[in-house]
């Protein structure tokens, strides 16, 4: 039955997988051993694949909700009454969820084969939003007006590319300063 909801154990055990998917991909990123999720959600791998049949289903089940808080971000900036404010602080949070979340830093970067209707739905809002929050700042005169929804993403990979080849967990932090330097108009 279709919709129909889930037995109170059930759903236990879906909430705890979610639970240690979400803790293990953020450790691991998204190439983790779903056999640790298993075991840190205290069920078996019948019970895993029988509530998520593939790993991109686990995945889209456990991102959905970052995704969603991507979307926030945005909708915070373009709340701002400073546009220049509003994008250096969703840069910069964007920035911070990926440092703090392998699996999201990955996802933010651009894996492929994640194809998911309410990760599609959320990433196509999401952009809407972005470029709303780019456009916004560029009218404002602050930010260049050659800087693309496509230059965020690149600033997304790079940041993806510096927290994962480097000890130093700040790393990221000066890069972005040196970056949204070069992107303020003058």
């Amino acid at each position: 039955m279709a919709g129909a909801r889930l037995r109170a154990d059930a759903e236990r055990n879906r909430a705890a997988l979610l639970t240690a998917a979400r803790e293990v991909f953020g450790e691991q990123g998204l190439d983790a051993s779903l056999d640790e999720i298993a075991r840190r959600a205290g069920v078996g791998n019948a019970t895993l694949y029988r509530r998520f049949p593939t790993r991109k289903d686990l995945i889209a089940a456990v991102f959905a909700d970052q995704k969603a808080k991507h979307l926030e971000l945005a909708e915070h900036a373009l709340q701002e009454p400073d546009p220049w404010t509003g994008f250096l602080r969703y840069v910069t949070r964007l920035c911070e969820l990926q440092a703090t979340n392998r699996g999201l830093s990955e996802l933010l970067g651009g894996v492929e084969g994640i194809d998911d209707e309410r990760l599609t739905q959320l990433r196509t809002t999401s952009q809407r939003r972005a470029t709303e929050v780019i456009l916004r700042a560029q009218r404002a005169g602050r930010l260049r007006v050659d800087f693309t929804l496509g230059d965020l993403g690149l600033l997304m990979m790079a940041n993806a590319g510096v927290l994962h080849r480097t000890d130093d967990p700040q790393a990221w932090r000066r890069q972005l300063t040196l970056l949204i330097d070069g992107l303020a108009t003058r």
